[in-house]
């Protein structure tokens, strides 16, 4: 009896050391699973860390080399190049405090002489009314007189002579006589003809093709980030759709602003349009009548009322922009710029130094970033084309 019990005193020994064996090799397992899962853990944050550099990293690389493939054509030591640039990175970046919503990326450009060919002797409307007037087998004899002075005026300027005064208006005025009863598909089918004309001073281009190539760049670069691009222009707004359409630039006519002249029904005839009433008969057609020449104070009017928000970036060429350069960077709650072409290259444009250099004075005066053609761009219209 006494031997049963210390049999079993002893059993009770033995299962006590095996299970404490247990307990202490278990302990040991999970503490090794521990260390090892700390350890993975560690190797993956590590891993998680350095690819999370190298991704930052290659974005980066990519932004870089998008920004450097947007503006491909401008010099490195453009002030645009390096302004714009550094811009956009401030206000796409939603931590910066100069971050602007999408919604507020708006940008103006002008036409002749920031996106265009300004001069070929004279402006594309210009030269275009000259042709309708002069040289049109199926309008010249039907010219008015007044719209035949306008072209005489228009002439002697491609001859030497200076402006006459009150051209501008003048010159609204016979567009809308002399291409009158038009639709706006007749008017602007015109144009894409007109287009087609080769450029007396160049070689290899025709009058559609005079977009500035860096220019066209600078739009898409825009474009890219978000931004709205309007076209706010002193020519007539008609005209400025049938140049644009079919053209590098991809910007709808409900973002073109110009020079406007009236739009009515064939049978309207004197009827206001407050007592006469469209039907399922009827097309827009012009007519006839001058509304608006788009320049100066008037582009900042129209911006106000077309646009209805503030503009963040101006884009212009002469002081015909320059209140519109002024309304972008004046009191804007958002960062804002206003640039500005010199037209100082005379070897590849029609170019003029003593106007580039008074607007490169206006832009010291007024802060505006000046862009030279003669040194800010590699090529103007491409390498096809030269000045003969």
């Amino acid at each position: 009896m006494n031997r049963k019990k210390k049999n079993k005193g002893f059993h009770r020994c033995i299962v006590s050391a095996i299970l404490a064996a247990m307990v202490i090799s278990l302990s040991a397992c999970t503490a090794s699973d521990a260390k090892d899962q700390q350890s993975t853990v560690g190797s993956e944050t590590s891993v998680s860390t350095h690819a999370a550099v190298r991704n930052e990293d290659a974005n980066q690389k990519i932004e870089s080399d998008t920004q450097e493939k947007a503006l491909s054509l401008w010099t490195d030591s453009a002030p645009l190049k390096t302004q714009l640039t550094e811009y956009m990175n401030t206000i796409t970046d939603e931590s910066s405090p100069d971050f602007i919503p999408v919604e507020n990326r708006i940008a103006v450009f002008d036409l002749d002489g920031t996106l265009f060919c300004e001069t070929d002797p004279n402006y594309f409307d210009y030269t275009m009314l000259l042709y309708r007037v002069t040289e049109d087998p199926d309008y010249k004899d039907k010219a008015s007189d007044f719209e035949k002075e306008v072209a005489a005026k228009i002439q002697a300027i491609n001859d030497g002579g200076k402006a006459a005064e009150g051209l501008e208006i003048d010159h609204g005025k016979a567009v809308a006589s002399a291409f009158s009863g038009m639709t706006q598909e007749e008017f602007n089918d015109y144009i894409q003809k007109f287009k087609k004309q080769n450029m007396p001073s160049y070689n290899g281009l025709k009058r559609g093709d005079g977009f500035y190539k860096p220019m066209v760049e600078v739009v898409e670069y825009l474009q890219q980030n978000d931004f709205i691009v309007y076209i706010v222009s002193g020519t007539d707004r008609f005209i400025v759709r049938g140049i644009v359409d079919n053209s590098p630039l991809d910007i709808p006519n409900r973002q073109i602003i110009g020079s406007d002249e009236t739009l009515v029904a064939p049978d309207q005839g004197e009827t206001d349009g407050l007592d006469y009433v469209y039907d399922d008969d009827d097309k827009l057609v012009l007519g006839g009548e001058f509304i608006i020449k788009n320049l100066k104070m008037n582009k900042v009017t129209v911006i106000a009322q077309e646009i209805g928000v503030q503009p963040v970036l101006s884009f212009g060429n002469s002081t015909g922009d320059s209140s519109m350069a002024e309304y972008v960077t004046s009191n804007n709650k958002y960062k804002s710029l206003a640039f500005m072409l010199c037209c100082d290259d005379t070897e590849r444009e029609n170019g003029n130094v003593e106007k580039a250099n008074k607007m490169f004075d206006l832009c010291e005066e007024y802060d505006w970033v000046p862009v030279s053609m003669k040194n800010d761009w590699t090529t103007i219209y491409g390498d096809g084309v030269t000045k003969k």
